[in-house]
């Protein structure tokens, strides 16, 4: 179950991933750390962000988005600057691209990550 998550494990999940997360992402993960969203007719489980606060916290969050986005970049034909944020417990990810002018900080658009064609499209324009 999402529950909400303080700003410091928010900082420090971009500190590890080395990008400012887009700001309706950071929203949704303070408000509900993880839970699903819709997409392409599927339902996806957000990573949570790691929170270390408590050992139930540290036990629901250790699937987080910086373990899972390294786990991802170690697949074939994963972008490497992108940021896996969430699964369809199928292989395919919801990603996060950085900013063409500016690739310390993500674009809010989400996009689908093909685990088959190796393939990237658009989505959503932010997480909700």
């Amino acid at each position: 179950m999402p529950f909400p998550v303080e700003q410091q494990w928010i900082d420090d999940a971009e500190s590890r991933l080395g990008v400012k997360l887009p700001a309706s992402y950071r929203q949704r993960m303070t408000r509900l750390n993880g839970g699903d969203v819709e997409a392409m007719g599927d339902v996806w489980e957000l990573y949570p962000i790691w929170d270390k606060s408590d050992k139930k916290r540290l036990s629901r969050t250790c699937n987080d988005v910086v373990r899972e986005t390294a786990t991802s970049r170690g697949a074939d034909g994963f972008p490497q600057t992108a940021v896996a944020i969430a699964s369809n417990g199928c292989g395919d990810q919801l990603i996060l691209l950085p900013n063409e002018q500016d690739p310390k900080i993500l674009d809010e658009t989400v996009f689908f990550w093909s685990h088959e064609s190796r393939g990237i499209e658009p989505v959503l324009e932010k997480v909700q």
